[in-house]
């Protein structure tokens, strides 16, 4: 059995009628490591955050032998069996022999955090992100206009990625798109409250989203970390 890493996440409302961001996270007793899954509800709606909860947990329980990518076709499944119009964005880090490995659609981020850098290894699935890859202008509510979520990817269209070693940190867009590189690092430097400072900074500084963050810490860290329940 491989051993598992120390993990805290927080998340907050702010703004918004409803929090449709949720998170999951499981290890099979005796399995090959643990899957952890952030989601993030498109719309200030009960189906959206009824989709996020959903898609968490479905992309949390996949067997990490399966990887990243089956996760999220997982929680695919699940959120299409839910009928109705709730959606979200999704990603996943699945614990491999060397790292993690990454699956995402949407604007939730991935970032590789060894104890001293932070390094973004997702790319986000915006109308944005589209327009720079092409050198074109964008506008700000390109910035929210996701191109997959959940719901609609194919599974040609899932973003992936490796972190082989260290730590993670799992974002909603709530965190990131409100906090600075530097603010980041800066509050990951306090890793034993990281994911709590986190969220709590982005909305003391005037985030009109949801903020969500899970932090896994490096191995090896000598950290105190907060108990969270696993995905149900």
């Amino acid at each position: 059995m491989r051993e598992l890493p120390h993990w805290h996440t927080a998340s907050a409302q702010g703004p918004r009628e409803h929090n449709a961001d949720a998170v999951g996270a499981y290890a099979a007793a005796g399995g090959a490591g643990i899957v952890f899954a952030l989601a993030d509800g498109v719309g200030d709606h009960p189906n959206a955050a009824r989709a996020a909860r959903t898609a968490a947990s479905a992309a949390a329980r996949t067997p990490v032998e399966q990887g990243a990518v089956a996760a999220v076709l997982a929680a695919q499944r699940a959120v299409l069996q839910l009928g109705g119009a709730g959606d979200c964005v999704l990603v996943v880090a699945v614990q491999t022999g060397d790292g993690y490995g990454i699956a995402w659609v949407g604007d939730a981020r991935a970032y590789a955090w060894d104890g001293y850098t932070v390094r973004q290894v997702t790319k986000d699935h915006t109308l944005a992100q589209y327009f720079r890859d092409h050198d074109q202008p964008v506008t700000p509510r390109m910035e929210h206009v996701v191109t997959t979520s959940v719901r609609t990817a194919n599974a040609h269209e899932i973003g992936t990625a490796t972190v082989t070693a260290g730590g993670l940190v799992l974002t909603s867009d709530g965190v990131h798109k409100t906090l600075s590189g530097p603010t980041m690092l800066d509050i990951l430097g306090m890793p034993d409250r990281a994911a709590t400072e986190l969220v709590r900074t982005a909305i003391s500084l005037g985030g009109s989203d949801n903020a969500t963050a899970i932090v896994v810490d490096p191995p090896g860290a000598d950290l105190a970390t907060e108990k969270f329940r696993v995905a149900a």
